[in-house]
């Protein structure tokens, strides 16, 4: 076969939404224009409806990153204590970041595959009466696993009302439920190129008034991420800087297509309910396959995290994905590189891409001497998505 069609299975960047992608060859529109403004406020406003939130909702030109060291500088002062919970690459750039800008941090940290526990979290806000926020990843993709952010943001409103309640929810956004109002999540950190199916370049917060009142009396230094400011351009439909228009185009056509799943935060939920479903059913073939799951015990639909059989490098299935079939997956990161492969459900994937995914799997398992009959793990998606999606009562048999 000489076609191989490049398709792109990875956290991030995810696939793109065709009609985003047409959008954003409109980016000629200049940013200082009413045409524009309207444009950024619908943005705002869907932002805020898909999380269906009354939170603040802030557009950056950054990475997800630029947006996580904002919720740093603008609400915190130089010895602020802290709590961090790192139980992966990503939770270490918590750590990395709130110690750089001077923070006193009291880290709890897990292993990676696993996650910081809320009565671990308790424990830490008991012994630390003062401490200013927490810090955490919602999903923690280098290692598909997850936190249950529900509880830690009820644990920090019983205990600590005072301490802001710090989310990186870059891939936890359309993959598991968030209610940034009830649970008391005060900095809420989303990225352009995850589940709002469009490239890198955006960054959003998600930003509640008690994290603007903090922000009054924050003292560390701040000038490109000043959100204060960026609040004072968002209402009139502008940014302090120069903004990316082209994303900002997809954005919104993103933003209509998840409003046509239901209305308001009805369409967030169906974008949920399917990466759920993707990854449910992925964790299904892996073990029906003889495979082990990375992170079992509480795993994120935004990323399945899969061992690598014993005497195979993940590297070695990563490579052949892209060779032999023009799929990209993500190897394992820092001390999981080799150990593991990552396949990812958020956004614009749906099952037909899962069945690709399983079959490409099965055959490279199978060339590479481990002992896989053809067809089992396609027959597991397949069960699961006639008895969980469509309410088939037939039997698919391997």
């Amino acid at each position: 076969m000489n076609i191989k069609k490049q398709r792109l299975l990875t956290a991030g960047p995810t696939p793109l939404y065709p009609k985003a992608l047409q959008a954003m060859m409109g980016a000629d529109l200049h940013h200082r224009t009413q045409d524009f403004r309207e444009i950024v406020l619908s943005c705002i406003a869907g932002l805020k409806s898909a999380l269906g939130t009354t939170s603040d909702a802030l557009i950056l030109t950054a990475s997800g990153t630029g947006a996580m060291e904002a919720s740093v500088t603008n609400c915190f002062s130089p010895g602020d204590r802290v709590i961090v919970c790192s139980a992966g690459k990503f939770g270490e750039r918590w750590l990395e970041m709130t110690k750089a800008y001077g923070l006193d941090v009291v880290a709890l940290t897990a292993p990676y595959g696993s996650h910081v526990a809320v009565e671990e979290l308790e424990k830490a806000l008991a012994a630390n009466p003062g401490v200013r926020g927490v810090f955490v990843q919602a999903s923690e993709s280098s290692t598909g696993a997850a936190h249950d952010v529900k509880a830690m943001g009820l644990a920090i409103k019983a205990t600590n009302p005072d301490a802001l309640f710090v989310i990186d929810a870059i891939t936890g956004i359309g993959t598991m439920p968030l209610d940034i109002d009830a649970w008391g999540l005060d900095l809420v950190v989303g990225g352009s190129q995850k589940a709002f199916m469009i490239p890198p370049g955006l960054a959003f917060l998600f930003v509640s008034p008690k994290a603007w009142a903090r922000m009054e009396t924050a003292k560390l230094p701040r000038y490109y991420f000043d959100l204060r400011r960026e609040q004072k351009n968002a209402v009139k439909g502008e940014s302090s800087w120069t903004p990316a228009t082209s994303l900002i185009l997809g954005l919104a056509e993103v933003l209509k297509y998840i409003e046509t799943f239901g209305p308001g935060k009805q369409g967030m939920d169906k974008l949920v309910e399917n990466a759920q479903h993707l990854a449910a059913a992925t964790r299904l073939a892996a073990t029906t396959l003889g495979l082990e799951l990375f992170a079992p015990s509480l795993p994120s639909a935004a990323v399945t995290a899969i061992l690598a059989p014993k005497g195979m490098s993940s590297g070695v299935i990563v490579k052949e994905y892209r060779q032999k079939f023009g799929s990209i997956i993500n190897d394992g990161q820092g001390e999981m590189k080799g150990k593991i492969f990552r396949v990812a459900h958020l956004g614009y994937f749906d099952v037909v891409d899962l069945f690709g995914i399983i079959a490409q799997l099965e055959l490279i398992l199978d060339a590479n001497g481990f002992p896989v009959k053809l067809g089992t793990g396609v027959a597991a998606v397949q069960k699961y998505y006639a008895e969980k999606v469509v309410g088939s009562k037939q039997t698919v048999t391997a």
